[in-house]
C-alpha cells in the first residue's frame, strides 16, 4: 500500500500516525516559532487501538499514516487522552469511518467530549489508577487533572512499557524527526522551556506531586510520548525532560534579572538600560527585554529561571503602554513564584503607569524591592543615579539571598 504519507515505528506494537505543522506561528497567544507537531498513535494488535487524533485541518495526514500500515475500519478502539481540539478536532471524522467498538476517555475526558462536540456517542469512562485490558493489550490508566485541562490523563501501554503522557513532557517542535536524540538539544531545551513556562507554569505544584508520586506508580517506562514534539526512547533522554520539569515546576529564584519596559521618546528605555548595566556590574546576569520587539511568551521563558522582574512604562492617556499591559495580562494568568520586583518609567504630567505597575505586581505576589522611579519627560542625573542603585540594590539582594541559584554565566548582559 502507498500514501503520501507513512506511519513510523516506535515500539514492537506502536507506531506514530500524527502531523506537522509546520505553518502556525500561534498558540492561543504563545508564539510557535518552529511549528509543532501533533501526535497520535497506533497499537497494533489482536484489536488495534487509536490513541488521540489530531487536529481538525490535519485529518488527512494523519488517515494517510495509518492506512500506510493498516485498514483504518480495522481498529475497534480510540482512546482520548486529552479533549482539546488539537488533540480531538478530527475525532468525530475518525470515528464515522473507523466506527470503534468502544472510545475511552477520563471521566472528566468524556464530559468534555461531550460538551465539545454535543453528539450521543457512549464513552466509556477509565477510572484513575485503573489497569484495563483490550484484546491482548494492558494499559493502566493514571489521571492528570489539570495537567493542563481537568480531563487530562497518561495511559501505559504495558506491553511496550510505552507511556502516553499527553501534553506532559512535550514542546512546540515541527520536526521529522520524530525522535528526541535525533534532534538539536539546545533546541528542544529552549522549546521544552518555553513549552513549560507558557503552559504549565500555572501548575507547578501539580507538576512537583505528580513527579513526587511517579515512582509509586511501578511504571517501567522506556518510551514516553507526548502529544506535541519529539518521542523520548533512551532513559537518559526521558530522565533529562523529567529533570527539567521538576528544575521549572520548583521555581527557585536565580540571580538573574528580567527587565521589560515599553518606550516613546526613549526616556524609559534609558532608564531600563542604566539599570541592567548596574545589575551586570554586580556579577548578576540581566535579559533586557524592549516589548516593542519581545514577545509575552518570551518573556515567560526569561521569567521561569529569574529571580527579579522590572517593569518600566511611559504613561499614556493615564495608563501603562499597551504593550506592558498586555504582558501583564499574559504572566499574570501564567503565575510565577518566588520573584522580587519592581516598577520604573517616565511621564509627562500625570504619571499613573507606575503606579498601575505596581499594582499589578502585588497582585502577581512579586515582593516590590526599594522604591520605584519616576522620570519627569527625561530623566536627569538624579534620576539615572537611582536607576543605578535600583539595578544595584536587586542585584545586591540575588547575591546575598541564600535560596537563590547562581547562575554561571554571572554579569551577562542580554538583549
Amino acid at each position: 500500500m502507498t500514501t503520501a504519507f507513512d506511519a513510523i515505528k516506535i515500539s514492537d506494537h506502536v507506531y506514530w500516525v500524527g502531523a506537522i505543522d509546520n505553518e502556525i506561528r500561534d498558540f492561543h497567544g504563545y508564539k510557535t516559532l518552529r511549528g509543532t507537531t501533533y501526535n497520535a498513535y497506533l497499537i497494533l494488535g489482536e484489536k488495534p487501538i487509536l490513541i488521540d487524533t489530531v487536529k481538525a485541518p490535519f485529518f488527512n495526514e494523519m488517515m494517510a499514516r495509518i492506512k500506510s500500515i493498516i485498514n483504518p475500519k480495522d481498529i475497534k478502539y480510540i482512546i482520548s487522552n486529552h479533549a482539546e481540539m488539537d488533540h480531538s478536532g478530527c475525532l468525530l471524522r475518525a470515528i464515522n469511518i473507523i466506527q470503534p467498538e468502544k472510545i475511552f476517555a477520563s471521566k472528566m475526558g468524556a464530559q468534555a467530549l461531550k460538551d465539545h462536540f454535543h453528539f450521543d456517542i457512549e464513552i466509556s469512562e477509565i477510572k484513575n489508577g485503573e489497569f484495563f485490558e483490550l484484546g491482548d493489550a494492558k494499559f493502566k490508566c493514571l489521571e492528570t487533572r489539570m495537567l493542563h485541562w481537568p480531563d487530562s490523563m497518561f495511559t501505559y501501554f504495558a506491553n511496550d512499557k510505552l507511556l502516553f503522557s499527553q501534553d506532559g513532557f512535550g514542546m512546540h517542535l515541527a520536526t521529522p524527526k520524530i525522535f528526541a536524540d535525533q534532534n538539536d538539544r539546545e533546541i528542544m531545551h529552549y522549546e521544552a522551556a518555553k513549552y513549560f513556562a507558557n503552559i504549565l507554569m500555572p501548575y507547578s505544584t501539580l507538576v512537583t506531586k505528580l513527579l513526587d508520586a511517579f515512582p509509586s506508580f511501578n511504571l517501567e517506562v522506556e518510551f514516553l510520548c507526548p502529544d506535541h514534539g519529539p518521542i523520548w526512547r533512551t532513559q537518559k533522554d526521558i530522565g533529562w525532560i523529567m529533570d527539567l520539569w521538576r528544575k521549572w515546576a520548583l521555581q527557585q529564584p536565580k540571580a538573574k534579572v528580567v527587565i521589560l519596559y515599553a518606550t516613546m521618546w526613549q526616556s524609559t528605555a534609558t532608564m531600563a538600560k542604566v539599570i541592567a548595566e548596574s545589575v551586570a556590574k554586580e556579577g548578576v546576569a540581566v535579559k533586557l527585554m524592549p516589548l516593542s520587539v519581545s514577545h509575552r511568551s518570551d518573556v515567560a521563558v526569561e521569567i521561569l529561571e529569574a529571580g527579579a522582574l522590572l517593569i518600566g512604562s511611559p504613561t499614556i492617556n493615564q495608563q501603562m503602554f499597551p504593550t506592558v499591559a498586555d504582558v501583564l495580562c499574559y504572566l499574570k494568568g501564567l503565575k510565577p513564584q518566588n520573584l522580587v520586583g519592581q516598577a520604573f518609567g517616565s511621564y509627562g504630567w500625570s504619571g499613573e503607569s507606575v503606579k498601575l505597575i505596581q499594582d499589578e505586581l502585588k497582585a502577581m505576589n512579586i515582593a516590590l524591592t526599594k522604591e520605584p522611579i519616576k522620570a519627569k519627560y527625561v530623566p536627569d542625573d538624579e534620576i539615572l543615579q537611582q536607576c543605578k542603585m535600583l539595578g544595584k540594590k536587586i542585584a545586591m539582594e540575588l547575591n546575598l539571598n541564600p535560596v537563590v541559584e547562581k547562575e554561571k554565566d554571572n554579569g551577562k548582559l542580554c538583549v
